[in-house]
């Protein structure tokens, strides 16, 4: 029992800590680039979508925060990204219009309990969606461009860590299933992004 509970701090306190610094290798390769190149607008989008009904559905049931605390850090720093992302495509002018709609959506998530109950099963589709969003960028651009291998690995973990998390505290099966689905989505991006990263340089040798 004592073992389990120290699995448990540590899984999530280490979530925690990767989470602080998750898109930190994607914001900074977006930066030094000044290029949004092999990055979904549309898959960022869904990803702070879901990550919004999640933080608001844990917050509503009133979870232990322990659960869903790395949630507003991640969302802080995909608005950062969001943000730069609109600004090297030329759509900084949309910025306004996203956080009026996410704004719009945190409020009307809890004006009944069915609501937030629906949201969450389309939780796991929308997060999906922008899963499938990077992959469909990266498999008709061919190249990874700007997206980070190491953000996605880190994302991995993080679900790795919260399946165990949830197993030991809220039992909760919606958000177990959506830890599951997200594991395989996360590690097939980080496999097609590390693929089409190594596709330049053997054409770079072959040309030499």
């Amino acid at each position: 029992m004592e073992r389990s509970t120290e699995l448990l701090l540590f899984a999530n306190w280490s979530t925690l800590v990767v989470c602080m610094v998750l898109k930190f290798p994607q914001i900074l390769s977006v930066m030094a680039a000044k290029s949004a190149e092999g990055l979904s607008l549309g898959s960022v989008l869904l990803e702070v979508t879901g990550f919004l009904v999640f933080l608001r559905y844990h917050m509503y049931y009133e979870y232990p925060m322990e659960t869903y605390l790395e949630y507003p850090i991640i969302i802080a720093q995909d608005a950062v990204l969001l943000l730069f992302i609109l600004l090297y495509s030329g759509s900084i002018r949309n910025a306004l219009l996203y956080s009026g709609m996410f704004f719009g959506l945190w409020n009307i998530l809890v004006l009944r309990k069915w609501i937030i109950d629906v949201a969450l099963n389309l939780c796991t589709v929308i997060s999906a969606s922008s899963k499938f969003l990077q992959l469909q960028h990266l498999w008709r651009t061919q190249e990874s461009g700007q997206a980070s291998a190491l953000t996605w690995a880190m994302a991995t973990y993080t679900c790795v860590t919260r399946i165990f998390t949830t197993v030991m505290t809220t039992g909760d099966i919606a958000v177990l299933v959506r830890f599951i689905v997200m594991l395989f989505l996360n590690c097939w991006v980080v496999i097609v992004i590390l693929q089409y990263r190594k596709k330049p340089e053997a054409k770079k040798k072959k040309e030499e």
